[in-house]
């Protein structure tokens, strides 16, 4: 029988923490929320990560994390996302196209290119505020703003509780429209 050190190891055996140095908070462990949302900011998946994973290697995991069935659009329809400069990248690219998504990606601005002044139609209008506004619907909620679970799957469990509960809020609103 082989048996693995279980010296600096924390939760179950072959299960991933979702933890990494939080460069800051004086590299404490933490874990990063990556948030895919509807222009609304109503979640549509979540993947968690170790809060020293750069956003970009997530990205994969985001998109094939949509729970809601995407309605299929005609040939002449576009899906449309926009990522923040943190995902100008040529993997991130490829990893829209492959879902047949249209990325509106600004990029990063070099000395050789600096950014165009606003106004300008290369400049992508900021929209970040819209998973911003998201992030802060989580935070309200402690028990996700301190993290007390050990095991990644019991914290994504009420991280998805709390999905539910925006949506809901979100959606319920428009509930007696919707019925009648």
């Amino acid at each position: 029988m082989h048996c693995e050190s279980t010296v600096g190891k924390k939760g179950a055996d072959g299960e991933e923490e979702k933890t990494g140095s939080n460069p800051t908070d004086r590299g404490k462990s933490g874990t990063k929320r990556n948030l895919l949302t509807d222009a609304k900011g109503i979640p549509l998946s979540i993947a968690l990560s170790g809060a020293n994973r750069h956003d970009s290697k997530m990205l994969s995991a985001m998109l094939e994390g949509i729970v809601v069935a995407v309605p299929i659009l005609g040939a002449e329809e576009e899906r449309h996302l926009v990522l923040d400069r943190g995902y100008d990248t040529a993997s991130c690219r490829k990893v829209a196209e492959q879902h047949a998504l249209t990325a509106h990606i600004p990029k990063k601005a070099t000395e050789a290119t600096p950014l165009p002044p606003p106004g300008d139609p290369e400049r992508h209008p900021p929209r970040r505020w819209v998973v911003e506004v998201s992030h802060s619907w989580f935070n309200r909620f402690r028990r996700l703003l301190i993290r007390w679970e050990k095991k990644a799957s019991h914290h994504m469990g009420f991280v998805q509780l709390v999905a539910c509960l925006i949506i809901w809020r979100k959606i319920a609103p428009l509930a007696p429209r919707l019925s009648g």
